[in-house]
């Protein structure tokens, strides 16, 4: 134990940066094989700054790209088995229905992952979601595994099954420096560790982190406004409905999501897929009377597919995407340091895939085998990306 006022300095098998939901899964991952292993975070735990708070997020089936439709029932899978580990409900399944024009790509690729019985009828969408006032042409799908994941409740089960199997937390510790070779050696506000392998999985902050690295990707930070919309009558939402997506809108391009009033009472949760570009170090230092593009355009959205609810927000909080030019993620090991492993840009929908993810990013630094194909997440995609280190 280092003396009072000196930085500690201990040895790992293997060091994770970022605690938030895919780091803390790939840190729970790594001891699960048995490697004594080190999960860094540079704010306090529990905190808000990221991409990982809050309480609630959509998980589904259904997803437009092949990739994700294939990892869903691993990912399921292990949500469940993190439920019955920590004897909490992390899931709350409500269906999910997916809306949009017909021969709209993104709803068309999520009716090629679903079964022929899931398209609805006006009188089925009725029963399943009488808020709902789909427009004429629209075409409705229904993904009955649909739901609510839980997320602060999830981020801290994985958090705390990873230190029943031996794993260390350190938060409040920034990340310094550090220094590649065999050994590794990461220098923070509050001391210095060593290990022969590393995952950076530090959100909007990664680019800070692998800069120095001679790494810059393709990563763009944006605020998003997380937005809750009052009832006109009071408990008329109070069933729980189904979470929903509405994609091929002309005036909302990246898609709007909705989860029923699970977190605030009467409060649904609606929100555009996207936001405004944003440095991380400065999220929360907008002013009170900055214009807000996009609470119009759910404003809109609300006043015709949702005319139960009040046109405009009770409450607005926000929120962190980190996103590639893709919207896929980077799964991959840095292009001239073969253990550094990088976990970036999931976009505003990786949650749902983090038991996954953090899987394949152990397997990755392990040098195992991965769980599922590589190949979309590879960071050679993105050209020009490795420059001279300082």
């Amino acid at each position: 134990m280092a003396a009072p006022g000196q930085p500690r300095c201990a040895s790992y098998d293997a060091i994770v940066i970022g605690a938030g939901i895919q780091g803390s899964f790939a840190a729970y991952h790594l001891a699960l094989r048995h490697r004594d292993t080190l999960l860094l975070e540079q704010f306090f735990l529990p905190h808000s700054r990221g991409s990982s708070h809050g309480q609630s997020r959509i998980i589904r089936s259904t997803y437009p790209q092949e990739h994700y439709a294939r990892m869903m029932p691993h990912c399921f899978h292990l949500w469940q088995q993190l439920e019955d580990e920590a004897g909490t409900p992390l899931y709350r399944r409500t269906g999910l229905v997916v809306l949009g024009p017909l021969g709209d790509p993104k709803l068309e690729g999520c009716r090629r992952s679903m079964g022929p019985g899931d398209v609805l009828d006006e009188v089925t969408l009725a029963q399943h979601f009488p808020g709902l006032r789909p427009r004429r042409g629209d075409v409705a799908l229904w993904d009955s595994s649909g739901g609510v994941l839980l997320a602060d409740r999830a981020l801290r089960a994985v958090q705390d099954a990873f230190r029943r199997r031996g794993g260390t937390v350190c938060d409040g510790e920034k990340v310094l420096r550090i220094d590649p070779g065999a050994v590794l050696t990461v220098t923070t506000t509050a001391g210095v560790y060593r290990a022969p392998r590393l995952i950076i999985t530090a959100g909007a902050w990664t680019n800070a982190v692998v800069a120095p690295l001679g790494l810059h990707l393709p990563l763009q930070p944006l605020r998003i406004d997380v937005c809750y919309w009052k009832e006109k009558e009071p408990g008329s939402c109070s069933t729980v409905t189904p979470c929903f997506m509405a994609t091929g809108l002309p005036y909302a391009p990246h898609g709007i999501y909705g989860l029923p009033a699970l977190e605030y009472p009467g409060l649904v949760k609606v929100c555009y897929h996207y936001g405004s570009p944003t440095d991380p170090e400065e999220r929360d230092r907008t002013s009170p009377g900055s214009p807000r593009p996009h609470v119009a355009l759910l404003s809109n959205f609300i006043s015709s597919y949702l005319p139960g609810l009040e046109t405009q927000p009770a409450v607005v909080e926000s929120c962190l995407y980190t996103n590639t030019p893709d919207e896929d993620f980077i799964l991959d090991r840095h292009p001239k340091y073969n253990n550094i492993v990088i976990g970036a840009g999931f976009s505003g929908h990786g949650f749902k895939l983090a038991p996954v993810v953090g899987q394949l990013l152990c397997e990755l630094s392990l040098g195992e085998k991965p769980s599922h194909c590589m190949a979309p997440f590879a960071i050679s995609r993105f050209p020009g990306v490795l420059r001279a280190s300082l």
